[in-house]
């Protein structure tokens, strides 16, 4: 076959799920979101999440992996990949097309590249007997026993090191290669569809869009979830609008001026940051089919669906 999935992905602004919506009502499709914070119960405002936007021409278009846990979990590569083939095989089964929709980049390469994720087995013993050692010690056995440093994050406290040379070792354990043998993935034949904007055009939306949630109460909605019991730390861990409205309710930015101006620009390198990340995709062998930055919303998806009838005519 020629596909029998739709990746859409893109930077954040420019109307992913919009497209993506509209491609499966053309379709027949069902929508897997790949954004890592529409995961989570009550991240409403801050993370662009309209539930409105499935509903199109009086018929509901059915998502998944939205509203999926809450803050309690912390929701990883791991849970996606899973999410993702269970949604898969359930949208499949149905006759129906899966879409996967989002600017995760890790999310949706996890799939495309086909990252073996398996879950690392507690070894408390193992885990008691690096507690012994200091954090420079636990990093110099971490480089050495690590082929190559893929993200210096995994350095920065103790716990977070120790975590790393568990799983490094793990994954180094015939126990792993054992069950990476066993797995059995659906076969994924996806056509990637690529979108953005003109740099100014994307800028422009970042600040009209976060204009638009200050009005509709992001700000009361980071109040209210820290009132029924989310840590700041917790929510400045989501990043972004998060974070930063995190901070500003502690008085660590000092008023909403500067709240919007950090805010926006931190959103604007973010969206860099994206197809940065799509580019790097592509250098490692995905096929990414932009679509012409055209800001019509009709035109691209027009053209998305132009692109998927020549490619499904071409089988």
């Amino acid at each position: 076959m020629s596909y029998n999935c739709i990746f859409l992905i893109g930077p954040t602004a420019v109307g992913k799920t919009a497209i993506g919506v509209r491609l499966a009502r053309a379709l027949s499709g069902e929508i897997i979101s790949a954004d890592s914070r529409q995961v989570y119960k009550g991240l409403d405002i801050g993370s662009g999440k309209d539930l409105s936007d499935y509903n199109l021409g009086g018929e509901h278009i059915p998502y998944h992996l939205i509203d999926v846990c809450t803050l309690e979990k912390e929701y990883n590569l791991f849970d996606f990949q899973e999410g993702f083939y269970e949604s898969f095989g359930i949208i499949s089964e149905r006759g129906k097309l899966p879409i996967c929709v989002g600017g995760t980049g890790m999310y949706v390469d996890s799939i495309l590249r086909k990252y073996d994720m398996i879950p690392v087995p507690e070894n408390k013993e193992m885990e008691a007997e690096l507690f012994k050692k200091e954090l420079p010690e636990l990093e110099r056995i971490l480089i050495e026993e690590k082929e190559k440093i893929h993200n210096t994050t995994e350095f920065g406290d103790k716990e977070r090191v120790i975590k790393a040379i568990i799983i490094n070792r793990f994954n180094k354990s015939d126990e792993c290669r054992k069950i990476r043998q066993s797995l059995n993935r659906p076969k994924i034949c996806p056509l990637v569809i690529g979108t953005t904007l003109e740099r100014s055009l994307v800028r422009e939306r970042i600040a009209k869009r976060l204009k638009d949630r200050m009005e509709e109460g992001m700000i009361e909605e980071v109040r209210s979830l820290h009132e029924k019991g989310a840590s700041w730390e917790r929510l400045e861990s989501l990043g972004l609008e998060y974070r930063f409205v995190s901070e500003f309710l502690q008085g660590k930015i000092g008023s909403m001026e500067k709240l919007i101006e950090l805010l926006g620009l931190a959103i604007g390198q973010f969206a860099k940051r994206q197809e940065t990340w799509f580019r790097g995709m592509e250098k490692k062998g995905v096929k990414i089919h932009w679509l012409p930055k055209e800001p019509d919303i009709e035109a691209r998806f027009r053209a998305a669906l132009e692109l998927c009838e020549r490619e499904r005519a071409a089988e």
